[in-house]
């Protein structure tokens, strides 16, 4: 199954009080990449993330944004420091006695000190934030997956569709490729009567058919096409295997490229040459969509 390097998916979880919503974007890679952007408290989780993703991911470069809500920070904790109110309310004795002062203490005198009451700083449970987080990245993998594998549907009809028209072109070549010989039978039977014509000479016909069978086998073709076919063949096999295919297709369409190359130099005529330009840019086409390819 071919799968997309390109896709998008934005996943959000919920664990007790803690949410955790996550943003991934895939580009294209040669090689399994990752951008990671974590909340502070979550950084020592980047290394998880990674293998989760690694599991259903092997190509592209994969961007992914975190962000975090823990509700138990909603809440309003304040945390009381008994001993700065214990020593401030002696204070306030010593200087109530000293001026021989009446009444007492008042608890709201307690309390204006400062710092005596401070909000709290709860501790985030990390063990609970690594599950909510290793979680999220799980259904963010599978949900990245999935498009990738939609976006996969459609790269693989368009290059099945793409791989078939080289097939029909490939016909056309072989078709033209058999009247090569006489081509360069005829060219060469046109230059010897000119040359004959200007000595008074009659040229040598077992000479002329030696002549043109060298020419003929350095224009064969023969082994090219039967090679293309072969790619053919071996693309359409690719394509269908489970694991990442990108990197054979690319290497196949190197060797297309390279037959078709061939096959244009030994070209005996305008009409292979302006085929062997069509197939070259179809071939492009295909090139384009399998840079896309895990």
């Amino acid at each position: 199954m071919i799968k997309s390097m390109t896709a998008f998916a934005k996943v959000s979880h919920t664990l007790d009080t803690l949410t955790v919503e996550m943003t991934v974007r895939a580009y294209n890679s040669r090689s399994l990449d990752f951008s990671i952007y974590l909340p502070e408290t979550c950084q020592g989780f980047e290394d998880e993330i990674k293998k989760i993703m690694g599991q259903l991911h092997t190509r592209g470069r994969i961007e992914i944004r975190a962000t975090l809500t823990d509700q138990s920070l909603d809440q309003d904790l304040f945390e009381v420091d008994m001993i700065k109110a214990k020593a401030y309310y002696k204070a306030l004795k010593t200087v109530r006695d000293s001026l021989c002062l009446s009444g007492d203490i008042a608890l709201e005198s307690v309390l204006g000190a400062k710092q005596v009451i401070v909000a709290a700083k709860p501790e985030v449970n990390m063990a609970l934030l690594r599950s909510a987080l290793c979680e999220t990245t799980r259904a963010a993998a599978q949900a990245i997956d999935r498009m990738r594998k939609s976006e996969g549907d459609n790269l693989y009809q368009d290059l099945t569709r793409r791989i078939s028209d080289i097939e029909q072109r490939m016909a056309g070549i072989e078709e033209q490729a058999r009247t090569i010989p006489e081509v360069y039978k005829a060219r060469l039977k046109e230059r010897l009567a000119v040359l004959t014509a200007e000595d008074g000479d009659f040229f040598d016909p077992v000479r002329l058919a030696q002549e043109t069978a060298l020419l003929a086998d350095k224009s064969d073709v023969s082994e090219e096409i039967v090679r293309v076919h072969s790619h053919i063949k071996m693309f359409r096999e690719v394509m269908d295997e489970n694991e990442s295919q990108g990197r054979k297709l690319n290497f196949l369409i190197q060797e297309f490229n390279r037959e078709f190359n061939t096959i244009g130099s030994k070209a005996g005529n305008a009409a292979l040459s302006h085929a062997v330009v069509d197939l070259k840019s179809e071939l492009e086409k295909i090139r384009e969509q399998v840079q896309n390819i895990e």
